[in-house]
Parts: C-alpha cells; structure tokens; sequence
C-alpha cells in the first residue's frame, strides 16, 4: 500500500501565498506521476497540476503563470508552490500519486486526505 500525506494547507488573504507538500511512503516499487486536485465546496474534483517522473508538467488554465508543481524524488513528496492566490483558489487540496506496490504488477492511483486552503481577507 502506498501512503500520501498533506501538509500545508491554511487561511491567506488574496494575493498571498502557500506551499503545499505531499510526502508517500510505504511499499512503494515504482512511482511515476504525481499530482494536484482539488474540489471547492458543491464542486467536482478538478486536475490542478500534474508531473510525470520525466519531469513534464501539466496545469489547469486557471492556474497557470501562478502554480508550480515540483518534486523531490528522493523524498518522494511534491510541493505546489501557490502564488497570486485568488478566493476562488479556495478548496480541499489533494495529492495523488500512480504507483506501483512492492510485489504487485498494476499500477494504481492513490489519493492523499486533502488539506483546506481558503483564500478569503
């Protein structure tokens, strides 16, 4: 089993900014593409950002030029690095990882619990 934790998430006013981390750990035999969603309140989850091991990047239109997605694979964990922050950047953040467990021959996409970040003055 693979496991992401969250870390980061906090109230800032419009304009602000926030760097969110996700750190995986457990049996993990190969982790290719790590990612961020989130879901604002009576809305769908939605891709924020996404980074393949090659290192190729991915961003919703609503955020580019204001998020960074980076990873430090020796720590396994991936940072977003938030900035302009808008109130409407307000929602549960998750981290998301594709994975292959130890011992096993499919790969999964695995979800973090979400941290809240609210952009409010």
């Amino acid at each position: 089993q693979v496991h992401l934790v969250e870390s980061g998430g906090d109230l800032v006013q419009p304009g602000g900014s926030l760097r969110l981390s996700c750190a995986a750990s457990g049996r993990i035999f190969v982790m290719y593409n790590m990612g961020w969603h989130r879901q604002a309140l009576g809305r769908q989850r939605e891709l924020v950002a996404e980074i393949t091991d090659g290192g190729s990047t991915n961003y919703a239109d609503s955020v580019k030029g204001r998020f960074t997605i980076s990873t430090d694979n020796a720590k396994k964990t991936v940072y977003l690095q938030m900035d302009s922050l808008k109130p409407e950047d307000t929602a549960v953040y998750y981290c998301s990882a594709d994975a292959i467990p130890n011992g096993d021959t499919q790969g999964y996409r695995f979800w973090g619990q979400g941290t809240q970040v609210t952009v409010s003055s």
